[in-house]
Protein backbone atom coordinates (compact mmCIF):
# COMPACT_ATOMS: atom_id res chain seq x y z
CA UNK A 1 0.00 0.00 0.00
CA UNK A 2 2.74 2.37 0.86
CA UNK A 3 4.98 1.70 -2.04
CA UNK A 4 1.96 2.23 -4.64
CA UNK A 5 1.07 5.28 -2.69
CA UNK A 6 4.95 6.36 -3.38
CA UNK A 7 4.60 5.42 -6.79
CA UNK A 8 1.58 7.56 -7.78
CA UNK A 9 3.47 10.05 -5.53
CA UNK A 10 6.55 10.12 -7.72
CA UNK A 11 4.40 9.84 -10.70
CA UNK A 12 2.87 12.97 -10.15
CA UNK A 13 5.75 14.99 -9.15
CA UNK A 14 7.32 14.01 -12.48
CA UNK A 15 4.29 15.26 -14.45
CA UNK A 16 4.76 18.32 -12.61
CA UNK A 17 8.16 18.51 -13.36
CA UNK A 18 8.26 17.85 -17.01
CA UNK A 19 5.53 20.23 -17.39
CA UNK A 20 7.86 23.16 -15.61
CA UNK A 21 11.17 22.24 -17.97
CA UNK A 22 8.80 22.24 -21.17
CA UNK A 23 7.65 25.81 -19.98
CA UNK A 24 10.57 26.95 -19.40
CA UNK A 25 12.52 25.88 -22.34
CA UNK A 26 9.55 27.60 -24.31
CA UNK A 27 9.29 31.03 -22.67
CA UNK A 28 11.85 31.46 -20.70
CA UNK A 29 12.05 32.05 -17.23
CA UNK A 30 10.00 34.84 -17.13
CA UNK A 31 6.96 33.58 -19.27
CA UNK A 32 6.13 34.51 -22.59
CA UNK A 33 8.23 37.58 -24.00
CA UNK A 34 6.10 40.54 -25.03
CA UNK A 35 5.75 40.70 -28.77
CA UNK A 36 7.59 44.15 -29.98
CA UNK A 37 5.04 46.79 -31.33
CA UNK A 38 5.62 47.35 -35.03
CA UNK A 39 8.09 50.56 -35.50
CA UNK A 40 6.34 53.14 -37.56
CA UNK A 41 8.52 54.17 -40.65
CA UNK A 42 9.37 57.84 -41.31
CA UNK A 43 6.01 59.67 -42.87
CA UNK A 44 6.35 61.03 -46.33
CA UNK A 45 6.74 64.66 -46.51
CA UNK A 46 3.89 65.85 -48.05
CA UNK A 47 4.45 67.59 -51.73
CA UNK A 48 3.48 71.17 -52.46
CA UNK A 49 2.79 71.55 -56.09
CA UNK A 50 4.74 75.07 -56.40
CA UNK A 51 2.78 78.11 -57.05
CA UNK A 52 2.83 79.70 -60.94
CA UNK A 53 4.87 82.35 -61.33
CA UNK A 54 3.18 85.94 -62.12
CA UNK A 55 3.17 87.09 -65.58
CA UNK A 56 5.36 89.91 -65.91
CA UNK A 57 4.11 93.12 -66.27
CA UNK A 58 4.67 95.36 -69.39
CA UNK A 59 8.00 97.69 -69.27
CA UNK A 60 6.92 99.09 -72.73
CA UNK A 61 5.96 102.67 -73.18
CA UNK A 62 2.58 103.18 -73.30
CA UNK A 63 0.87 105.19 -76.45
CA UNK A 64 -2.50 106.90 -76.13
CA UNK A 65 -5.21 108.73 -77.24
CA UNK A 66 -5.70 112.20 -76.00
CA UNK A 67 -7.94 115.18 -76.63
CA UNK A 68 -6.65 118.32 -77.32
CA UNK A 69 -7.32 121.74 -78.66
CA UNK A 70 -6.93 120.00 -83.02
CA UNK A 71 -8.27 116.99 -81.74
CA UNK A 72 -7.49 113.49 -80.96
CA UNK A 73 -4.11 113.00 -81.24
CA UNK A 74 -1.48 110.33 -79.96
CA UNK A 75 -0.04 111.22 -76.19
CA UNK A 76 2.53 108.81 -74.48
CA UNK A 77 1.22 107.84 -70.75
CA UNK A 78 1.38 111.06 -69.04
CA UNK A 79 -0.98 112.58 -71.46
CA UNK A 80 1.87 114.20 -73.49
CA UNK A 81 1.90 115.48 -76.84
CA UNK A 82 4.07 113.11 -79.67
CA UNK A 83 5.18 114.33 -82.54
CA UNK A 84 6.45 112.87 -86.05
CA UNK A 85 9.35 114.92 -88.04
CA UNK A 86 9.13 114.94 -91.57
CA UNK A 87 12.73 115.18 -92.17
CA UNK A 88 12.77 111.22 -91.05
CA UNK A 89 13.19 108.81 -93.97
CA UNK A 90 10.89 105.74 -92.91
CA UNK A 91 11.61 104.38 -89.61
CA UNK A 92 15.56 106.25 -89.70
CA UNK A 93 15.52 109.60 -87.20
CA UNK A 94 17.46 112.43 -88.59
CA UNK A 95 16.87 114.39 -85.08
CA UNK A 96 20.43 112.93 -83.43
CA UNK A 97 22.29 116.12 -82.95
CA UNK A 98 22.56 116.73 -79.30
CA UNK A 99 20.55 119.94 -79.85
CA UNK A 100 17.16 118.55 -81.73
CA UNK A 101 17.15 115.85 -79.40
CA UNK A 102 16.73 118.60 -76.83
CA UNK A 103 14.35 119.93 -78.12
CA UNK A 104 12.45 117.17 -79.43
CA UNK A 105 13.36 114.10 -77.11
CA UNK A 106 12.64 110.88 -78.47
CA UNK A 107 10.16 108.24 -77.10
CA UNK A 108 12.23 105.90 -75.79
CA UNK A 109 11.16 102.50 -74.89
CA UNK A 110 12.95 99.36 -72.88
CA UNK A 111 10.42 96.65 -74.14
CA UNK A 112 7.50 96.44 -76.33
CA UNK A 113 5.63 99.37 -76.71
CA UNK A 114 1.79 98.87 -75.25
CA UNK A 115 -1.07 100.16 -77.07
CA UNK A 116 -3.14 102.18 -75.04
CA UNK A 117 -6.69 103.63 -75.20
CA UNK A 118 -7.28 105.08 -78.75
CA UNK A 119 -3.77 103.48 -80.15
CA UNK A 120 -3.62 100.85 -82.64
CA UNK A 121 -1.30 98.00 -81.84
CA UNK A 122 -0.38 96.75 -85.36
CA UNK A 123 0.87 100.48 -86.11
CA UNK A 124 3.22 100.70 -82.42
CA UNK A 125 6.40 99.74 -83.74
CA UNK A 126 10.49 100.24 -82.58
CA UNK A 127 13.51 101.73 -84.41
CA UNK A 128 16.88 101.71 -83.41
CA UNK A 129 18.37 105.14 -83.23
CA UNK A 130 22.28 106.10 -83.77
CA UNK A 131 22.98 106.24 -80.01
CA UNK A 132 21.55 102.49 -79.65
CA UNK A 133 18.47 103.45 -77.84
CA UNK A 134 14.98 101.78 -78.58
CA UNK A 135 12.67 104.68 -80.11
CA UNK A 136 8.87 103.89 -80.43
CA UNK A 137 7.41 104.53 -83.54
CA UNK A 138 3.93 104.13 -85.04
CA UNK A 139 2.62 103.93 -88.41
CA UNK A 140 6.50 103.39 -89.50
CA UNK A 141 7.10 107.32 -88.09
CA UNK A 142 9.45 107.51 -85.44
CA UNK A 143 7.56 109.71 -82.29
CA UNK A 144 9.13 112.48 -80.39
CA UNK A 145 7.92 114.98 -77.66
CA UNK A 146 8.46 118.71 -77.40
CA UNK A 147 10.47 120.92 -74.79
CA UNK A 148 7.80 123.65 -74.93
CA UNK A 149 5.09 121.14 -73.97
CA UNK A 150 4.37 121.76 -70.16
CA UNK A 151 1.07 119.95 -69.51
CA UNK A 152 -1.17 116.74 -70.89
CA UNK A 153 -2.91 118.15 -74.20
CA UNK A 154 0.00 120.52 -74.97
CA UNK A 155 0.45 121.51 -78.80
CA UNK A 156 3.14 124.44 -78.96
CA UNK A 157 5.24 122.14 -81.61
CA UNK A 158 2.63 122.00 -84.07
CA UNK A 159 3.92 123.45 -87.59
CA UNK A 160 7.00 124.02 -85.95
CA UNK A 161 9.70 124.29 -88.58
CA UNK A 162 12.97 123.18 -87.06
CA UNK A 163 16.14 121.24 -87.62
CA UNK A 164 15.36 120.86 -91.22
CA UNK A 165 11.92 119.98 -91.40
CA UNK A 166 7.93 120.54 -89.93
CA UNK A 167 7.21 118.94 -86.69
CA UNK A 168 3.22 117.56 -86.78
CA UNK A 169 1.16 116.12 -84.12
CA UNK A 170 -0.10 112.41 -84.65
CA UNK A 171 -3.59 111.09 -85.42
CA UNK A 172 -4.54 108.19 -84.33
CA UNK A 173 -4.63 106.71 -88.38
CA UNK A 174 -1.39 107.37 -87.96
CA UNK A 175 -0.94 110.36 -90.51
CA UNK A 176 0.25 113.56 -89.63
CA UNK A 177 -2.20 116.25 -89.05
CA UNK A 178 -0.92 119.22 -90.67
CA UNK A 179 -4.05 122.13 -89.18
CA UNK A 180 -1.91 124.68 -87.64
CA UNK A 181 -4.78 126.54 -85.30
CA UNK A 182 -5.16 130.46 -86.34
CA UNK A 183 -5.07 132.75 -83.14
CA UNK A 184 -6.19 129.83 -81.24
CA UNK A 185 -9.06 128.71 -82.75
CA UNK A 186 -10.45 125.27 -82.53
CA UNK A 187 -9.65 122.70 -85.56
CA UNK A 188 -12.45 123.08 -87.09
CA UNK A 189 -13.01 126.58 -87.09
CA UNK A 190 -9.15 126.86 -88.84
CA UNK A 191 -10.18 124.49 -91.28
CA UNK A 192 -13.32 126.53 -91.81
CA UNK A 193 -11.31 129.56 -92.29
CA UNK A 194 -8.97 128.20 -94.55
CA UNK A 195 -11.73 126.68 -96.37
CA UNK A 196 -12.75 129.95 -97.09
CA UNK A 197 -9.98 132.09 -97.44
CA UNK A 198 -8.90 129.53 -100.28
CA UNK A 199 -12.29 129.92 -101.72
CA UNK A 200 -12.11 133.98 -101.57
CA UNK A 201 -8.86 135.03 -101.18
CA UNK A 202 -8.99 138.30 -102.13
CA UNK A 203 -12.13 139.15 -99.87
CA UNK A 204 -11.13 137.19 -96.89
CA UNK A 205 -7.23 137.41 -96.59
CA UNK A 206 -8.43 141.10 -96.15
CA UNK A 207 -10.56 140.32 -93.65
CA UNK A 208 -8.10 137.87 -91.74
CA UNK A 209 -6.57 139.31 -88.37
CA UNK A 210 -3.49 137.28 -89.82
CA UNK A 211 -2.09 135.77 -92.53
CA UNK A 212 -3.05 131.79 -92.08
CA UNK A 213 -0.56 129.42 -92.58
CA UNK A 214 -1.22 126.73 -95.25
CA UNK A 215 1.19 123.78 -94.31
CA UNK A 216 1.80 121.26 -97.05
Amino acid sequence: MNSRLGLTGGLVAAAFIAAACSTTSSSGPYGAAPSAAPSAGPSAAPVVAPSPSPAPLPTGTAINVGSTKLGEVLVDSNGQTVYLFLADRGTMSNCNSASCVQYWPPVLTDGAPQAGAGANVSLLGTTMRADGTTQVTYAGHPLYRFISDKKAGDVTGQGVNGFGARWYVVSPSGGADRIVPILGKSPRATRLVLRVALSYPVMTRAALPCKPRFVR
